[in-house]
């Protein structure tokens, strides 16, 4: 179709040379306000930033349609994680990468740099098209926390995409639902060299409960992982307090309540394993778990009507696009739970979240021919 590769391509590093830390978006997000003006939108910026503790908010957009048809919602996030400041994109043919000191901020700056090449040519080349709500999210990469706070009340549109995955070939329509965990165990200080068997380690109770605990990849369904350890306060110092973070992921809802209360079992069955006499008590180690629901499940069916605009302007634009399932979270999922329907289309990304990060163009401009399609596909006959 009709989007200008090379304009597309300059927004793209343009947007990844711009500091945009979780909680730090600001500068991004004026950028990004400036640009949807001078595209016709009616612009906002909302109050998620205090909500979140962070400098600026969610950046919502309308654009009037020029054809029939229901609400359309595009979206991506601004924010990207660490090493992410001071990024210097290098194009290498067909692909950009960093230069191997940051990240490159692909996810998700490719997918804000489509939305902006897709509103640039329907406004250029007068393509009729239905209402655009736009919605450039904070802080997705801390926990979808942009996303939460918007006030999905302000949204006309029902269906749509998020532009933030990897293969521009996958449309996810099928997400886990996610639950966090959060354990402190609280065991007995002493001195380590003078007195140990005075004291109970923390560490120690956490360490038997990790060793008895199923995680990484538990089923084609299910997966957890212990991300986050602090504890303890010197090495001379039976450490009497740990606090760990992790989480469980599941497409089936069963299924993830069982592996929650799985972890957290672990911890009380390692804690009633370990105690210390004081006299004639004997102290046990305690367990402080707090479970909650991180998102909840993406799930499309393949009737829905976004998936059926995608499908068809992947046909009109011979691109290759299938309905996937995913174990990553993103905002969509937080749509979903509110009663959208938003799938999640690739960009062209590839290792995100690591300096070896890099954008494939050709799947970079195939994913905005397909979202210009799809617009149109939008529009009712």
């Amino acid at each position: 179709m009709m989007i200008e590769p090379e304009r597309m391509t300059d927004t793209f590093v343009t947007l990844a040379r711009i500091d945009s830390p979780s909680f730090e978006e600001r500068e991004i997000a004026e950028h990004l306000i400036g640009q949807l003006r001078a595209l016709g939108g009616d612009v906002t910026m909302d109050e998620a930033g205090s909500a979140v503790g962070g400098n600026a908010g969610n950046v919502f957009a309308r654009f009037a349609g020029t054809g029939r048809g229901p609400a359309v919602l595009l979206s991506a996030h601004m924010d990207t994680v660490s090493p992410g400041r001071g990024v210097r994109p290098v194009r290498e043919g067909q692909r950009i990468r960093s230069d191997g000191s940051t990240i490159l901020g692909a996810d998700d700056k490719s997918g804000l740099a489509i939305i902006l090449e897709v509103l640039r040519t329907l406004r250029e080349r007068k393509l009729p098209h239905p209402p655009i709500e736009v919605v450039f999210t904070i802080c997705e990469e801390s926990g979808l926390m942009g996303a939460k706070a918007l006030h999905l009340s302000r949204l006309a549109a029902r269906d749509g995409l998020v532009l933030d995955s990897g293969p521009a070939s996958s449309l996810f329509v099928r997400g886990p639902a996610a639950d966090k965990l959060e354990v402190t165990v609280s065991g007995r200080a002493a001195h380590a060299g003078v007195c140990p068997e005075r004291g109970l380690s923390a560490i120690q109770v956490a360490a038997e409960a990790i060793a008895r605990m199923r995680l990484g990849r538990i089923d084609h369904e299910t997966t957890a992982n212990i991300g986050l350890i602090e504890g303890g306060t010197a090495v001379n110092i039976v450490p009497d307090r740990v606090t760990l973070r992790g989480e469980a992921r599941s497409h089936d809802e069963e299924k993830l309540a069982a592996q929650s209360s799985h972890m957290v079992r672990c911890f009380h069955d390692a804690a009633a394993a370990r105690a210390v006499r004081s006299g004639t008590d004997a102290i046990q180690a305690q367990i402080e778990a707090k479970v909650t629901r991180d998102y909840n499940r993406m799930r499309l069916g393949d009737q829905a009507p976004v998936v059926q605009w995608v499908l068809e302007a992947a046909r009109q634009t011979k691109a290759t696009v299938k309905c996937e399932s995913t174990g990553g979270g993103c905002d969509a999922n937080v749509f979903n739970s509110h009663g959208l329907r938003i799938a999640n289309l690739g960009t062209g990304m590839r290792e995100i979240h690591t300096t070896g990060e890099y954008l494939l163009l050709e799947e970079f401009f195939q994913t905005g021919r397909v979202v210009l399609s799809m617009l149109q596909q939008a529009v009712a006959k």
